[in-house]
């Protein structure tokens, strides 16, 4: 009797194979392999950007070595619209430079430089100049015409390094 439940059981039961298991579906696998070299992708054209930007930005950064250099300009007197009447400027200043070749450029355009920023000392609003955000302001103003006016005229205009109000009276 004992044979009987033993013949019950197929012979080729015991070499039924087990399911595999899988680990993701394809489909799933090739987005996730697609995602990943995307964004590899992405991370090296932003890595590679960012080290060209960082370039270009270091050789702005390093301003010309060396000592400074002064360049005093004649004052200049403007009138310019007060609140009520016409008001008057009188403005001293420097140009300081690393690089004594971008002086002598400035001289050379004595001219220009007097008539660009005869106009822009002469645009400037009286309540504006009162305050020291709006000298400031002007400073800059200044320093981005004179840098313009050397980049016409040949020059590096990043070796202008700065402007200096040596005397400023408004009346």
């Amino acid at each position: 009797m004992a044979t009987a439940p033993e013949a019950a059981v197929p012979a080729d039961a015991a070499e039924v194979p087990e399911k595999k298991k899988r680990g993701l579906p394809l489909w799933l696998t090739i987005t996730l392999a697609g995602v990943l070299i995307c964004a590899a992708a992405g991370g090296g054209f932003l890595l590679m950007h960012a080290k060209a930007t960082g370039k270009t930005q270091a050789k702005a950064v390093h301003p010309p070595s060396g000592p400074p250099h002064y360049l005093p300009l004649k004052p200049f007197v403007v009138n310019f619209q007060g609140s009520q009447q016409a008001r008057y400027l009188q403005v001293a200043l420097q140009v300081m430079s690393r690089d004594p070749k971008t002086l002598t450029l400035i001289e050379q355009n004595d001219p220009v430089v007097r008539n660009n920023l005869l106009l822009l000392l002469g645009s400037q609003q009286a309540t504006v100049l009162a305050t020291e955000a709006g000298k400031q302001q002007l400073r800059a103003a200044v320093l981005a015409a004179i840098r313009k006016i050397v980049a016409g005229a040949g020059g590096d205009p990043n070796n202008v390094a700065a402007i200096y109000f040596t005397s400023f009276v408004m009346q």
